[in-house]
C-alpha cells in the first residue's frame, strides 16, 4: 500500500512537471502566435499566477475538511482540460481567460500533491519529499524535451499543448485510485482550516515563497534568455529549461540522502549560496552553451529547497499538516506570481539579463534565511543533523 501510493505521488508530480515543462519549453512560439512583447508574457505569466493564488483563498480549510486525495482527485483533471482551452484560445484575450483558469486548477493541484506527498512521508517516517519531487523533474525534464522536439518539427504551439493535455486526462483520473487517506486532524475540520498556525510555518513559507520565486523566474524566462539575448534558435533555447530539470533531477535524487547526512540547516545554506553562484554564471554568459551550463549548476543545488519547505511545513503544525502544507504552498505561489513579474518588467526597462540578475539575489536571500529562521519540526520525520539542532515540539 506505501509503495503504491509513494509511487502515486511520485507519478502525480511528473504530470504535473512535463504539462510545466512543455509549457515553459514553447513559450517562445506563445510570443510568436500572439506577437506579444515581453511584458505582455510578462501578463500572462501573471494572469495564471493570481488564478492559482485565486483558487488557493480558502483552500487551506478544504484541506483541512476534506484532505489532500479528494483535492487531488478533482484538480488533476482539472488542470488537463484548462490546459486544452490554453492551447486552442484565438485571441490574446482568451487566452488570458484560459490562463486564468489553468492556474487555478494547477495551483490547486500543486499544492494538494504537497500535501498528499507530506501524507505519504509521514506514513514513512524519514525524508523521501525530495525524491518526491524528483518526480516533478522527470516531467518537467520530459516536457522540455517534447518542447525542444515539437519545435524542431515545426509544429506549433497549439498543436504541442492540446496533444498534451489530451494524454494527461485519463492519466489523471488513473492516479486518484492511488492516494492515501489522510491522517485525521485533531480539531474539528471548521476549526482546523481557520486555527492560526504556528510562526514557524509562516517563516518556512517566507523561504517557500523565496525559493518559488527564483525557480518561476528561471522556468518562465529561460527560453527567451537564450533566444533574444544569445540569438539560441527556438530548438536550443528550447533546452535550457530541461537541462535545468535534468540537474534538479539528479539532486533530488540524492537530496533527502543530504538531508539525513547534513542537516536542513546546512542543506539550505549551501543550496542558497551555490544558486547564487550558477545564476552569476548564466547572467554574464557570453553564449548559451555556458549559460545552458549554469542553469544545469543552478538547478543540481536549488532542488532540495522547495521540498525542504514542504517537509518541514507538514511537520511544522501538529495536528493539521495539509492545512499548513496549503499555507507555504499558498505563500510560495505569491513567489512564483511575483518573480517572473518582475523579470518582465526589469528586462523591459533595461535588458532580459539585468532582469534575470535578481535571481542571484534572491538565492541569497535563501542562504540568509538557512542562517536565521528557527527550522524546528515535529520530529516526526527529522534528520539526525536537525535533531541536535533544534527542539522537537509536542
Amino acid at each position: 500500500m506505501l509503495f503504491r501510493a509513494r509511487t502515486g505521488a511520485f507519478l502525480t508530480f511528473a504530470l504535473t512537471g512535463l504539462i510545466c515543462g512543455v509549457w515553459v519549453a514553447r513559450m517562445p512560439a506563445l510570443a510568436e502566435k500572439f506577437h506579444t512583447s515581453e511584458s505582455e508574457v510578462g501578463i500572462v505569466v501573471l494572469v495564471w499566477g493570481v488564478g492559482a493564488l485565486v483558487a488557493m483563498q480558502g483552500l487551506r480549510a478544504v484541506m483541512a475538511r476534506v484532505g489532500s486525495r479528494s483535492v487531488l482527485r478533482v484538480a488533476l483533471p482539472a488542470t488537463a482540460v484548462a490546459y486544452a482551452l490554453v492551447a486552442v484560445a484565438p485571441s490574446y484575450p482568451l487566452l488570458l481567460g484560459a490562463v486564468a483558469l489553468f492556474g487555478m486548477a494547477f495551483g490547486v493541484a500543486d499544492v494538494a500533491m504537497n500535501a498528499q506527498g507530506s501524507v505519504v512521508e509521514q506514513a514513512y517516517r524519514r525524508p523521501v519529499m525530495s525524491g518526491m519531487h524528483a518526480g516533478w523533474c522527470v516531467g518537467a525534464m520530459s516536457g522540455g524535451l517534447v518542447g525542444v522536439a515539437t519545435a524542431a518539427l515545426g509544429l506549433s504551439f497549439t498543436q504541442t499543448v492540446l496533444v498534451t493535455a489530451i494524454a494527461s486526462l485519463p492519466v489523471g483520473f488513473a492516479l486518484g485510485r492511488t492516494y492515501l487517506a489522510d491522517p485525521p486532524v485533531r480539531v474539528s475540520g471548521a476549526e482546523g482550516g481557520r486555527a492560526r498556525m504556528p510562526l514557524a510555518v509562516y517563516l518556512i513559507g517566507g523561504l517557500a515563497f523565496i525559493a518559488f520565486m527564483l525557480e518561476g523566474s528561471i522556468a518562465d524566462w529561460s527560453g527567451l534568455l537564450l533566444h533574444d539575448e544569445m540569438g539560441a534558435s527556438q530548438a536550443l533555447a528550447a533546452l535550457g529549461y530541461p537541462m535545468f530539470e535534468l540537474a534538479m533531477l539528479i539532486g533530488r535524487l540524492f537530496g533527502d540522502r543530504v538531508r539525513t547526512r547534513l542537516g536542513t540547516r546546512r542543506l539550505l545554506f549551501g543550496a542558497g549560496v551555490g544558486t547564487a553562484l550558477g545564476m552569476a554564471v548564466v547572467v554574464v554568459a557570453p553564449n548559451a552553451p555556458v549559460a545552458i551550463a549554469g542553469f544545469f549548476v543552478t538547478g543540481l543545488l536549488v532542488c532540495t529547497v522547495v521540498p525542504t519547505t514542504i517537509s518541514l511545513a507538514g511537520t511544522a503544525a501538529p495536528g493539521q499538516p495539509a492545512a499548513a502544507v496549503a499555507q507555504v504552498g499558498a505563500m510560495g505561489y505569491g513567489g512564483l506570481l511575483l518573480g517572473p513579474v518582475v523579470v518582465g518588467f526589469l528586462a523591459d526597462a533595461t535588458s532580459l539579463r539585468i532582469g534575470v540578475a535578481v535571481t542571484v539575489v534572491l538565492a541569497a536571500l535563501i542562504a540568509v534565511g538557512a542562517r536565521v529562521a528557527p527550522l524546528g519540526s515535529s520530529g516526526t520525520v527529522v534528520p539526525a543533523k536537525d535533531a541536535e539542532l533544534e527542539p522537537a515540539t509536542a
